[in-house]
């Protein structure tokens, strides 16, 4: 089991990932007016569609670029979310598939693991 100083070390490390995602989401994207835990791509300041059909080519390229980056981003950023909820639940360093704790290497390589190493292709 995780000592209190463990699980504030890995909340610290948590709080500090998700402001370092946000931070990237947010130069590439914006909130969702209808649902704000969701980010979409924006045009790049500067970048307006016009009568160029060559340029506004790129703008939709830019924007196909940026929405892949965010789905990575959105994930790993859900991930970091639901680590900090089982931190606040009681339940973190805990395995979602055995119940048994989550070795400590694999949560100082991943924080917001959710399995062990046993199960890591499972989750």
């Amino acid at each position: 089991m995780l000592t209190e100083t463990q699980i504030q070390e890995f909340k610290t490390r948590l709080e500090k990932e998700r402001a370092i995602l946000e931070k990237e989401l947010a130069a590439i994207g914006k909130r969702n007016p209808s649902n704000t835990a969701d980010w979409e791509p924006k045009v790049a300041a500067g970048d307006v569609f016009g009568a160029d059909r060559n340029d506004n080519a790129d703008i939709i390229e830019e924007l196909h670029e940026n929405n892949a980056a965010i789905d990575e981003l959105e994930t790993r950023l859900v991930n970091v979310q639901s680590a900090l909820a089982r931190i606040e639940n009681g339940t973190y360093g805990v395995c979602e598939i055995s119940n048994e704790p989550i070795e400590i290497e694999r949560l100082n390589a991943n924080p917001a693991a959710k399995t062990c190493m046993e199960h890591m292709d499972q989750a």
